[in-house]
């Protein structure tokens, strides 16, 4: 390596990075990140490896790191190399003569991931909704992670959102104590003040800035699958899409299918994936796909090759500036016209991972007997009737890569699904993750919580 290109102060978002991947057609990046899925002896910190094109290292890349990892005999490092993260520019140094020179360059975090959104959006739009006659108030909680400084330059000072609509925006080591997760657990703070009626809009970040979490007046909460769903159906009021057109949709499998009923509509293909992001990135450089998203909070489209939470939130601001409603308006019209996906998810964490997999494979064994076919479930006054039962495998549709065993998938005969996947926490622990999913097209009953359903 003879180049590296980091962020001021140390500080990068992860779609900040590979952003500026593209940009400077670098080899690859890294991410150090204590992510919610963190690595390590401890269990609190992160590496993630980003390819050519700013995507995650898809898993030929990340065996083939490995198995180079194994047949390593030295390395050197570089004791006394002293670099300023804070001073913008290039630093250069004479390393043994490795390289001549090793180029160390500081670049602004915000800077080169601004530009590309300045050509996505309508910027002036947006700003109009946030500071013009009809303005909309909002409150948006970066929670101490990596995101402060992109709230900052691009929501206030861009786009002219009052310095106090962001919250918690130093970046901090220990993200003031409270795990920056975007939801309503850990967002508690944001959710409190939502409720208050005052902010008509609130979105939340979590610690790298790929995932997020939007709310409406009233502390209105949108999950994750309908947030992918009603972009999908809006995205004719972004400048990028208008231009670009859409070509198709990704979701992971336990995403809720609520995003395959916009793109019926649309007569656009879908791509049902396995987790991880790795898996749109194929679609996207092959010209597949221009949204994909998952349950957890993560979604973005082929501006880039990862998750985007600030994408995301500027396509909400620029729907509710085009819908001139307000965000539970937004999401009960979806509803109406698409019918209502209730979805949970329940995760059973810390579990022994020989217990895990003896629950997953005594479980397979059971929904995949000729038995459990055509059964019938009764919960309250619906009968649940199983159409169909498997082990989710994927085949890349363009490289024919075949990835088995991602969880198994109940559907029933209404569309409804029970999916169990595992996911291992860490090298000690697995967490069993069971998602619930049920359709409902009567609007009068589109008011019920979902964990009654």
């Amino acid at each position: 390596i003879g180049r590296l290109v980091i962020g001021q102060n140390g500080i990068l978002s992860t779609p900040a990075v590979s952003c500026i991947i593209r940009k400077i057609k670098a080899a690859g990046g890294i991410i150090l990140t204590a992510s919610h899925s963190p690595g390590g002896p401890g269990g609190e910190f992160g590496v993630k490896f980003e390819v050519a094109n700013g995507g995650p290292a898809p898993d030929i890349v990340s065996e083939k790191i490995y198995q180079i990892s194994k047949t390593l005999e030295e390395y050197a490092i570089c004791p006394d190399l002293r670099v300023d993260l804070s001073r913008l520019g290039r630093q250069e140094f004479d390393l043994e003569n490795k390289f001549k020179p090793f180029r160390v360059e500081i670049v602004d975090s915000v800077d080169i991931y601004l530009n590309l959104l300045r050509t996505i959006f309508d910027f002036n739009a947006i700003r109009s909704f946030l500071t013009g006659p009809n303005q909309i108030k909002i409150r948006i909680d970066a929670m101490n992670g990596v995101m402060g400084p992109y709230v900052r330059k691009i929501l206030c000072d861009e786009l002219g959102a009052p310095a106090n609509s962001a919250i918690n925006c130093v970046p901090l080591e220990d993200f003031g104590g409270q795990p920056p997760d975007p939801n309503l657990t850990y967002a508690a703070a944001l959710v409190e003040a939502m409720r208050g009626g005052e902010y008509g809009f609130g979105a939340a970040f979590d610690a790298d800035g790929d995932r997020y979490m939007i709310l409406g007046q009233n502390g209105f909460f949108v999950n994750a699958s309908d947030s992918l769903a009603i972009i999908a159906a809006h995205l004719s009021c972004i400048p990028y899409f208008r231009q670009m057109g859409v070509r198709g949709f990704g979701r992971s499998m336990p995403t809720s299918t609520a995003l395959d009923r916009v793109a019926k509509v649309m007569k656009v293909p879908v791509y049902e994936t396995p987790t991880g992001w790795r898996y749109f990135s194929n679609l996207m450089d092959s010209g597949r796909c221009s949204l994909c998203g998952e349950e957890s909070f993560g979604t973005g489209s082929d501006h880039l090759r990862e998750k985007d939470g600030l994408w995301a939130v500027l396509v909400w601001l620029s729907i509710l500036a085009a819908r001139k409603q307000s965000v539970e308006e937004i999401v009960r019209d979806h509803w109406a016209k698409f019918g209502r996906n209730y979805y949970c998810r329940f995760d059973y964490e810390g579990l022994e991972p020989r217990t895990a997999y003896f629950i997953m494979r005594d479980l397979e064994a059971l929904i995949t007997d000729k038995s459990f076919s055509n059964q019938q479930f009764a919960v309250g006054s619906n009968i649940y009737r199983v159409e169909r039962t498997d082990s989710f495998e994927y085949m890349d549709p363009v490289d024919g890569t075949v990835t088995k065993r991602q969880g198994l998938r109940i559907v029933f005969s209404d569309a409804s699904r029970l999916i169990f996947r595992m996911s291992a926490s860490s090298h000690v622990r697995a967490t069993l993750r069971i998602y619930a999913e049920s359709y409902e097209k009567d609007p009068s009953q589109h008011d019920k919580e979902p964990q009654v359903i």
